[in-house]
């Protein structure tokens, strides 16, 4: 019984990840949700109780497994680095990677999930509150690691650098077809293996030129 009961919850919950990334929040009903799982709506009441408590199921189920291996990789990386100081690339990489790669290879889940969160991330509604709620403590671990790779910088420098790339991974697991249609398919949205290989060296590129340089001119 336990066994078949969370195989109903996982299906509710996949079917909420599916509707809720192509439609939002408030274009979704949990008989809606219900009807795509094929389950009864009384069993999503049962165990979530609630459209916003599904809701939030939906959000941490994949953010617990991203944000252990976001800290497992960078705890890794800095236990390999002289005086416990990894590099600006290798921070930016450990945070961006996991991400990516489950973009890339984890299944149309995946998919579903980071077009959610790049909703959420920009909504006035939803980006503030949910993301400080499921990602806030794993980003604050991952910028004391930055203002140990670059000591001189000033701390303002350093949160608006992380701020530009957060838009940045934002926008490329949105992953709109945009940039196919500027190159003329020279190269494509949905490619996050070159993602991977480019965005670090720019990524680092950037936080150097803000924060080494004392930061921007009046």
């Amino acid at each position: 019984m336990a066994k078949r009961g969370e195989k109903t919850r996982q299906k509710i919950l996949d079917s909420a990840e599916k509707l809720f990334a192509r439609r939002g929040y408030h274009g979704v009903t949990i008989r809606q949700i219900t009807e795509d799982a094929k389950v009864d709506t009384a069993l999503a009441n049962y165990h979530f109780g609630s459209k916003r408590n599904l809701f939030d199921a939906v959000l941490l189920r994949r953010a617990e497994e991203l944000n252990k291996v976001r800290l497992e990789k960078l705890e890794e990386i800095e236990a390999a680095a002289e005086n416990g100081v990894a590099s600006l690339e290798d921070i930016i990489d450990a945070f961006s990677h996991p991400l990516l790669d489950r973009s890339e290879r984890g299944g149309p889940g995946w998919k579903s999930y980071f077009a959610l969160i790049a909703q959420i991330n920009n909504s006035p509604e939803w980006g503030g509150k949910l993301m400080t709620e499921y990602f806030d403590p794993l980003v604050r671990r991952f910028i004391a690691a930055l203002k140990r790779a670059l000591p001189e910088a000033r701390e303002e420098d350093i949160y608006w650098s992380y701020h530009f790339f957060s838009g940045a991974l934002v926008l490329t697991y949105a992953e709109t077809g945009r940039i196919d249609n500027l190159s003329d398919g020279k190269v494509h949205s949905s490619d996050l293996d070159a993602v991977q290989l480019r965005m670090p060296p720019f990524i680092a590129a950037g936080f150097r030129r803000l924060c080494e340089t004392g930061g921007p001119k009046n």
